[in-house]
């Protein structure tokens, strides 16, 4: 398990036909003559790409600690991998329990546990400082395919999975504290601010906003053409970023009154393909830009505001199934089904 820095990658860049005809290839300096040549660096990974490997499959879910000074990983082969963000990206622990592929994972809001998701039916929560895993939540009857937790107040976990169920679970209390029944599966959840509601997609189309007090559905946003693939809520709680096998990312205002539509934003450029993995998505602390994972291999960032590519950031060999942005630093961290995660820094604000 290592994480290599590309001090000195050469970038080549096409330039317009010279007048002859030919497209020129024009090999930029590297990195460090960048650096040298004063080129401001934005961040301080130790180089401004960082290749983390050591998963022996696809990687699926990735997510920085709300601290920034860690990330975890997590993959087909069964494993959730931690890593330091900074200096030689060391990989300091391994999660072992999960019998088969890591669907998803998020860190609680202090950094101090981790919640994952997988194919074996099972929710774990897992102490992220000694790698021991705290409980097994049992009760799904399929792939469990998301999991999230709350950012504020009580501490709840929700998972939703291939059986129709999205489940809530209470760290405190055994067996899960409400049941919702979908009638389709349910591929991404979300919990609201309040921790009141919960956001599902899945198979329908459909983003569906539950009230926990009524377990039942309050609201359901309509707008996808196809499978919704992840979901996550803005960083002021108010947004939800969604990601569908349409080919297009949108952003949804969930406060209670809303006139007019709620889909405010629809972007498109990335891709989804046969292999119909779970694309996530992913806000920046600002809220100012979004990301998505795409099966082109190219990590997607958009303006938030206008909807505009800012970036389309290349590297990966296969498809891109999660991305995440920094809480403080502008650095992207995306992970792929070339077993790999890229940590790469972008333009500051």
């Amino acid at each position: 398990r290592e994480a290599t820095a590309f001090p000195t990658m050469a970038l080549v860049e096409k330039r317009p036909r010279s007048p002859t005809g030919e497209t020129q290839l024009v090999v930029k300096k590297s990195k460090t003559d960048l650096a040298l040549a004063g080129i401001q660096r934005t961040s301080a990974l130790t180089a401004p790409i960082m290749s983390l490997s050591g998963h022996g499959g696809e990687v699926l879910t990735f997510r920085f600690d709300p601290s920034g000074k860690f990330c975890a990983s997590g993959s087909h082969d069964k494993d959730i991998f931690l890593w330091e963000v900074f200096g030689d990206c060391k990989n300091y622990g391994v999660l072992r329990g999960h019998k088969q592929a890591v669907l998803q994972l998020q860190w609680s809001p202090d950094s101090e546990n981790i919640w994952s998701c997988s194919a074996d039916k099972t929710v774990m929560l897992w102490d992220a400082e000694t790698g021991k895993r705290v409980k097994k939540l049992v009760g799904h009857s399929s792939f469990v395919n998301g999991v999230c937790t709350t950012r504020k107040g009580q501490t709840l976990a929700a998972s939703g999975g291939d059986d129709g169920m999205i489940k809530v679970w209470d760290p405190r209390v055994r067996g899960a504290v409400s049941n919702l029944t979908d009638t389709y599966q349910v591929t991404s959840v979300e919990f609201a601010d309040d921790g009141d509601r919960v956001f599902s997609g899945g198979l329908d189309n459909e983003i569906k906003i539950w009230d926990l007090r009524k377990d039942d559905v309050a609201l359901s946003m309509l707008g996808h053409t196809d499978t919704i693939t992840g979901l996550r809520l803005s960083p002021d709680g108010s947004m939800l970023l969604s990601n569908s096998m349409d080919n297009t990312v949108r952003i949804w205002d969930t406060r209670p009154f809303v006139e007019g539509s709620r889909c405010k934003l629809v972007m498109g450029g990335h891709m989804h393909n046969f292999e119909k993995n779970l694309l996530r998505c992913a806000w920046s602390p600002d809220a100012s830009k979004v990301a998505a994972g795409s099966a082109d291999k190219m990590v997607y960032v958009w303006n938030a505001e206008d909807g505009k590519i800012l970036y389309k950031l290349p590297g990966h060999t296969a498809c891109v199934n999660d991305v995440d942005i920094h809480p403080s630093q502008p650095i992207i961290g995306s992970a792929s089904s070339d077993k790999k995660i890229f940590l790469g820094e972008i333009e500051g604000e």
